[in-house]
């Protein structure tokens, strides 16, 4: 399935979704509580990402000083940002994908199904000493100047 029919099915189907669930839950217990549930979720979800945000620099901050790699932090850190978004956005079905979002465990799993999938592997490099039983030969001109 190609990437843009994908993203318009999700932007179609997402907010559709969202109404089908407010609407049932409004019918539930009604509208007023409906709304202060999305507003207290938002509320709670935004303070616990600000939190996980801090402590998640602080990582990032003790990694680079170490001199440490920094990729599992950083997407860590943007699996963090998508999670506050999800919360910020009225909904249950995007605050649940949100709250589970702030669940270190399961964002860790995820970094660490992301960087499998990623890992760039170098095709048609030459280990050295290939390189150095078979040299390449580069034509040009060169001019020596003297300081």
């Amino acid at each position: 399935m190609p990437l843009a029919l994908l993203a318009l099915l999700v932007m179609l189907l997402v907010p559709l979704a969202e109404i089908y669930l407010l609407i049932e839950v409004g019918s539930w217990v009604g509208a007023f509580p409906t709304l202060l549930l999305c507003l207290v979720t938002a509320v709670l979800g935004v303070e616990l990402v600000r939190r996980q945000g801090f402590s998640l620099l602080a990582r990032i901050n003790r990694s680079f000083e170490r001199r440490e790699p920094l990729a599992a932090d950083l997407l860590d850190g943007a699996l963090l940002l998508a999670a506050g978004v999800f919360l910020v956005i009225p909904g249950f079905a995007t605050d649940t994908l949100g709250f589970l979002l702030l669940i270190p465990p399961l964002r860790r799993a995820l970094v660490q199904v992301v960087i499998r999938r990623l890992v760039v592997q170098e095709v048609g490099v030459r280990a050295p000493s290939e390189r150095a039983a078979s040299p390449r030969v580069i034509e040009g001109e060169f001019r020596r100047e003297d300081d």
